[in-house]
């Protein structure tokens, strides 16, 4: 083989091995276009592109008058696309803006940040963070005249990104009623309950990756804008949560005690008022840490205050008048292998019905149940479950427990099962539906449904109202009521809670202090509780308080639980004066046609208007606060002695004056209608401390 024949092959060979080597690549673009395709499409697109969802902004949580308890606050990060700018715009701008990232932000210097900015564009880097700084509206609002930024986002390149973050108005109040929920979508509360309405709908946009991990919005034809979530309103007075709330965490600390709930419900509606849940920490602090008027924690032996469901039973059950008698003898009884003591060593020997109930013996509960059901105890257990004592309430939180009622079926029955039942043992319910059935009585036998949610809307557009739910129809007869109201009321006029009566209004309630067991052993520990309402025979409010596991030597409900129920009830009247009685005031009399309008003031405002209107009127020169005097057709002003340490009367005064005395006081004033003052309330000569609320009625 000639040299020309040698090269001409291997110039084939190589033209060959080259033409294979295009056929190959050739055929490998075909694989990867049509066959692979999708799935190449697909890592490409989860390395740089994704279409990743847009939350909607969360809708709001409304108290009962419509001031917000939880709200979506808009926050902003400032970024920024350099390659937008023109180079003339950039030129003219740039140290301007620069300055104003270096004063506002820091961080870096005017000349980095300038740096930065130059070099992302040299790069063709369309995303720059220019702060990781949170801001709110105001300060976007701000910094949008900046040099650059206020040339807009398709001029200046500048933009703003939005996301929520959820803000408490009231802090830590109801904190445990209103909730939460997580990234993971699960939580507690209202926000966990409504939360498949408060969310909204997500939306969804392209986003494409960049340095540092980040993401940032393509803000193409793609992009599906989020849908608002809807608000709901909930039926929590603030003002009435506070008093609750203020006053619970107080005896808390008074009595170290373990955990505290209150509930304060309307009567007739069953809308709930006011709802605080506060457990202890490590460091001895309360805070809203579990839902004890509801959850499963808070379900407990009752008490006494379930000797109210037993006396029900037992008047429904037998022609017995609460005036007839039972023997508790020393205060002991034995039910098979166990005793049943009274609270009162000795006992408290005969006693009528209604003192059996107001002095909350043990003995003689247990007795009259025992001899009226013990051959027949599953009908005492049919009452129980006509009281809605078996089954939850189906309330609108989530989280509601389950209350446990045990039968005669039941493996654990035993022959003291229903004399200990009876006193509110051997039974497992929650505060919230103690209060239901108490609730029941108020609102002459019917049961309504606690609600704690409104109504459910958006803009204009309600999508849902809640209107008050009948449970029971009537539990018992009206007879049985009238009774169970006197054996109410006897609890606070003479019995376990008179040293909560008062003169004001009528309370009927009962006190409740269960021995807590541990290792199936009672123990020197007690579950404590008052549940009641108010005013006894018209009433409008319904509350429990429970305070568990009180420390020291007040460990009873008497002196535990219930004067916290008198607080929450005395600011509530104090609020309310449509709940007031017509209080006896010593009201000066005056002759309208010679004193119109006030009569009780500053001696100089008075005696302007006298003047002006032609009256005669002295005084005697050396007094600010005055009442007049009438001689004949002349006023002789009379001082009106002001006390540095008891609330003073304003009756007759301006709001003006009333508020000028009262602020200088230190106290806090609170007031409806316009005019003289009418009412007040506390009265005065009642001794009160500096940031004390007094309420005035204007008329």
């Amino acid at each position: 083989m000639n040299i020309r024949t040698s090269i001409l092959l291997r110039v084939r060979i190589v033209f060959l091995a080259c033409l294979c080597f295009a056929g190959l690549i050739f055929w490998r673009v075909l694989v990867i276009q049509f066959k692979e395709g999708d799935k190449w499409k697909k890592m490409a697109e989860e390395v740089t592109l994704r279409y990743m969802k847009v939350p909607a902004t969360r809708g709001n949580i409304f108290s009962d008058n419509g001031g917000l308890l939880a709200t979506s606050l808009p926050f902003f990060k400032m970024s920024m696309d350099p390659t937008i700018p023109s180079d003339e715009l950039l030129k003219a701008k740039i140290d301007s803006f620069c300055y104003n990232l270096e004063k506002y932000f820091g961080g870096k210097t005017a000349n980095e940040y300038k740096q930065q900015i130059f070099n992302y564009r040299k790069n063709r880097k369309r995303y720059l963070f220019i702060s990781k700084k949170n801001l709110n509206y105001q300060e976007k609002k701000m910094i949008a005249t900046w040099p650059l930024v206020k040339e807009g986002r398709l001029k200046g390149g500048v933009f703003f990104e939005k996301y929520d973050k959820r803000y408490l108005p009231f802090g830590s109040m109801a904190f445990r009623t209103i909730g939460f929920v997580n990234e993971e979508n699960r939580g507690v509360g209202l926000e966990y309950s409504y939360n498949h309405l408060l969310a909204g709908k997500d939306g969804e946009a392209l986003f494409q990756k960049i340095a540092g991990n980040n993401w940032r919005p393509l803000h193409d034809d793609s992009e599906v804008k989020p849908e608002q979530g809807y608000d709901i309103q909930t039926t929590i007075d603030v003002n009435l949560q506070d008093v609750a709330e203020a006053s619970l965490r107080k005896h808390l600390k008074i009595h170290d005690a373990d955990y505290g709930c209150v509930v304060l419900m309307e009567v007739k509606t069953g809308e709930i008022k006011a709802i605080v849940n506060l457990g202890k920490d490590a460091k001895g602090n309360y805070f809203e840490n579990y839902n004890y008027a509801v959850g499963s924690q808070g379900l407990t032996d009752p008490g006494s205050t379930f000797k109210l469901a037993s006396m029900m039973a037992l008047l429904e059950e037998t022609n017995l008048n609460i005036y007839d008698s039972i023997h508790t003898g020393n205060g002991e009884v034995r039910y098979a292998d166990r005793i049943m003591r009274d609270a009162k060593p000795g006992g408290y020997g005969k006693l009528s019905i209604v003192d059996v109930f107001a002095k909350s013996s043990n003995v003689g509960t247990s007795k009259l149940i025992y001899n009226t059901f013990h051959k027949n105890p599953g009908k005492f257990i049919n009452y129980l479950k006509k009281f809605h004592f078996d089954r939850p309430i189906d309330f609108q939180m989530k989280g509601e427990a389950k209350p446990y009622l045990k039968t005669p079926k039941d493996t654990s029955w035993s022959p003291v099962t229903l004399p200990w039942m009876s006193i509110g043992y051997e039974i497992l319910v929650s505060p919230l539906h103690i209060l239901t059935f108490y609730n029941a009585v108020a609102n002459n036998g019917k049961m309504i449904k606690p609600m704690i949610v409104k109504k459910v809307w958006r803009a204009d557009n309600i999508i849902e109202e809640y209107k008050t739910e009948e449970l029971v129809e009537r539990i018992c007869s009206q007879e049985t009521r009238e009774k169970l109201l006197t054996m109410l009321e006897a609890v606070v006029e003479r019995g376990t809670a008179q040293n909560i009566k008062t003169e004001n209004y009528t309370i009927a309630g009962k006190t409740g202090t269960a021995q807590k067991i541990q290792n199936k052993t009672y123990t020197k520990n007690y579950y404590t509780s008052f549940c009641g309402f108010f005013p006894s025979r018209n009433p409008k409010y319904s509350c429990i308080v429970v305070i568990d596991n009180p420390k020291g030597y007040q460990q009873y409900a008497a002196d535990v639980a219930a004067p916290v129920f008198r607080e929450i009830a005395d600011k509530v009247y104090a609020q309310d004066f449509e709940m007031h009685k017509e209080l006896e005031t010593e009201r000066l009399k005056i002759d309208n046609n010679l004193l119109p309008g006030f009569y009780a003031g500053n001696v100089d405002d008075l005696s302007y208007l006298c003047n002006k209107l032609g009256i005669s009127n002295h005084s005697n020169g050396f007094d600010d606060w005055v009442i007049p005097s009438f001689v004949n057709q002349a006023i002789f002003w009379k001082p009106q002695k002001i006390s540095q340490h008891l609330i003073p009367n304003v009756i007759g005064m301006s709001l003006k004056d009333a508020l000028h005395i009262l602020e200088n006081k230190g106290l806090k004033v609170k007031f409806e209608g316009k005019g003289k003052v009418l009412e007040q309330y506390p009265p005065m000569g009642t001794k009160f401390k500096k940031g004390d609320i007094i309420y005035l009625k204007m008329g």
